[in-house]
């Protein structure tokens, strides 16, 4: 059994997890009252059908399956049982389903970005896979000595004080993957191009750019309503940015410049 703290939210967690990285977000006070308690069964001598009614017998009250694999909660995701997966790496979806439930409730939103950390402010680099997002935050650490602390995915949560970036310990083909957050400063759209440009987005540009890029926890009741509040809060309060650009250090530089108002990068 093994306790992980990811942002606010605490899971225990009772199976095989493999991944170093998770070590990380690892507490050691096995104490903590864990928001999320997910078990993943070892492989018994159990027909498919016969798990899925032994789970639901035990006071599980929904069902789910994905790439094969079936999973099991109680109604306020307190509980996630997943059956003896196939492949332990197909396990991490479901846990994140568990840790989603709990954080869209501490205003958290998912957002398919890498971010970095740059003069204690946060900034987020969105987009679809392959457009880039790892390549930039690299660019950043490279000339500006930025701190990557993801690769691909991010939670955003909303505070009285600030919008904050945490990492997480999914991170796809990126092997970024730090256990902190950052005040958010500015959030950058990256579009490839020959040319380095950069503009401030408003109004429907704003919201389609940034939502396209959100995933939303469709399987709660309220998940979207909790998701689409905070995003709304978001867009009203930070700054987006398209950045058109190749993957240079005058991209780094132009975009600093107009988040910042000047640039570390040398000419």
């Amino acid at each position: 059994m093994s306790i992980y703290k990811i942002a606010e939210v605490y899971l225990e967690v009772k199976g095989q997890v493999n991944a170093h990285y998770w070590n990380k977000f690892k507490i050691k006070d096995v104490s903590v009252r864990a928001d999320c308690l997910i078990e993943i069964f070892s492989k018994p001598n159990k027909t498919v059908y016969e798990l899925e009614e032994y789970i639901l017998y035990k006071n599980m009250t929904k069902c789910y399956r994905n790439c094969g694999e079936v999973m099991a909660t109680n109604d306020d995701w307190s509980i996630v049982q997943v059956m003896p997966p196939s492949n332990i790496e197909n396990i991490y979806s479901f846990i994140l389903q568990g840790f989603y439930a709990h954080a869209v409730k501490r205003h958290m939103i998912q957002v398919h970005s890498s971010m970095i950390e740059f003069k204690n402010k946060g900034i987020t680099f969105i987009g679809p896979s392959g457009i880039g997002k790892t390549t930039m935050a690299e660019l950043w650490a490279r000339y500006n000595d930025a701190k990557i602390i993801n690769g691909d995915m991010n939670y955003i949560q909303e505070t009285p004080e600030a919008f904050l970036g945490w990492g997480t310990p999914w991170h796809g083909s990126s092997p970024y993957c730090e256990n902190t957050s950052v005040p958010l400063k500015a959030m950058i759209v990256l579009k490839q191009s020959p040319e380095n440009s950069i503009r401030e987005l408003t109004g429907f540009e704003k919201v389609t750019a940034v939502s396209n890029n959100v995933f939303y926890p469709r399987w709660l009741e309220n998940g979207m309503e909790l998701c689409l509040e905070t995003l709304d809060h978001l867009l009203s309060r930070i700054p987006v940015y398209e950045l058109s650009c190749r993957p240079d250090e005058e991209a780094v530089k132009l975009t600093e410049e107009t988040i910042f108002g000047s640039s570390s990068v040398s000419d």
